[in-house]
């Protein structure tokens, strides 16, 4: 499946997304652009990625929508107010989300359809102290890796700095929230080291924490690849990319903002590999760094989902919200993979951050080739949103952007 017609009249199902950002943004412009259905939302607050959209039928605003009871008796109290008799879609679009719809599978697939695996693989992916020997396992690559126990005297013998420090369990570490958290850390000696677990550790968080070698590089040498494997658990498609910028605030490194689309059978096919063996089934987006030490692809985390940034698939014509319907509205599944080699630029900033802070010599000029060829793509600017306010609030949000760039400290540490 590599084209989607819309047909307005296939609106036989009902999207449901949870969240209001951007990730649930692309997911609505992908349900529109292919079946001209508008989703409807639920999330705990109002964001201008989805208020300002002419292609969302409703959003629900739940306080709390992150406590379990609340979710499921949110989700339950939709259903009934739109049990029209067409089945209801359900996505979500972060991690204590899915999660969320994972613990609570036997409530809620009676009211919605989804397709997620199962909460014993979730853990083995979503808890990172799981996750690395499992993908070792499996023959992926992964960085050097040491894990500390929270709560536990600090014995760490690490070979070289810097190194990444990042929470082992994502979801309780944004529950114990603290000045300065920072989705992930940067740190050059033992001494820093110590100072975030001890500040990790009165926060009251008691999971573990991945310390790893920090695989130098900038933006660039971070590689993505998204994949969708049907309810029987057999992939679909995979693609692969290599970013171009992402979020340099420290709050947001990890999001990506551009990604250029690459093509490499070898790595797709591990990915591939190992998400079939393991039993997965749904969409999965792999977040990966070029290792030229050793010249090795390194895996860094598996999402349960799709990413933010999942979108360009949908541009390379693999539509996200396509291949789900597919599955699990139409019962029409395919048994074979494509591997995806159309070239698109996606991409959220302004095509001015692009040229100014994409410098790596090696694909600064294929920026500049697809911007000329106006093959850049950007899901906020879908021609099918015609709401009033919209093209205002993309205006001032891209001029935002040029301060952001320029005053962010993370960049400066990249290579």
């Amino acid at each position: 499946m590599s084209t989607l017609k819309k047909a307005a009249a296939a609106a036989d199902f009902v999207p449901v997304i949870i969240g209001t950002d951007l990730n649930a943004y692309h997911m609505a412009a992908s349900f529109h652009e292919a079946y001209g259905v508008k989703p409807h939302l639920l999330g705990k607050i109002r964001m201008g990625f989805t208020h300002y959209s002419s292609i969302i039928a409703s959003t629900t605003l739940v306080e709390n929508l992150d406590d379990a009871e609340v979710f499921v008796r949110a989700l339950q109290q939709f259903a009934e107010n739109h049990d029209d008799g067409r089945p209801l879609l359900l996505v979500g679009t972060n991690d204590h989300y899915v999660r969320l719809i994972i613990e609570n599978a036997s409530t809620l697939e009676t009211l919605y359809r989804f397709n997620y695996p199962s909460l014993q693989l979730l853990n083995q992916l979503q808890v990172k102290d799981a996750f690395y020997p499992l993908a070792q396992e499996h023959g992926l690559a992964i960085p050097e890796t040491h894990i500390h126990h929270v709560g536990q005297p600090v014995d760490l013998d690490i070979s070289r700095y810097p190194v990444i420090l990042k929470p082992g369990n994502g979801v309780q570490y944004y529950r114990n929230k603290f000045d300065g958290q920072e989705k992930v850390y940067r740190l050059y000696s033992l001494e820093e080291v110590v100072a975030v677990i001890e500040k990790i550790e009165a926060s009251g968080y008691r999971d573990t924490l991945i310390i790893q070698d920090f695989i130098p590089g900038d933006d660039t040498y971070i590689w993505d690849s998204v994949l969708y494997l049907n309810s029987e658990g057999q992939a679909e498609f995979v693609n692969f990319g290599q970013v171009m910028l992402q979020e340099h605030e420290a709050s947001a490194i990890g999001n990506y903002t551009a990604i250029l689309s690459r093509f490499n059978e070898e790595v797709m096919q591990q990915l591939k590999g190992f998400l079939e063996a393991i039993g997965y089934t749904g969409l999965a987006n792999f977040d990966l760094k070029y290792d030229a030490r050793d010249d090795e692809f390194k895996v860094l985390e598996v999402n349960v989902r799709q990413g933010r940034s999942s979108w360009y698939a949908t541009a390379q014509g693999h539509n996200l919200a396509g291949y789900l319907v597919e599955d699990l509205i139409r019962n029409n599944r395919s048994s074979q993979c494509t591997f995806v080699e159309k070239e698109v630029l996606f991409s959220v900033v302004p095509k001015y951050i692009l040229r100014e802070y994409v410098t790596e010599p090696t694909v600064r000029d294929d920026v500049a080739r697809l911007i000329r060829e106006k093959k850049v793509r950007n899901p906020l600017y879908y021609r099918g949103d015609k709401h009033l306010l919209r093209r205002a609030w993309l205006a001032v949000r891209a001029a935002r952007y040029r301060r952001k760039y320029a005053t962010a400290t993370w960049r400066e540490q990249l290579s």
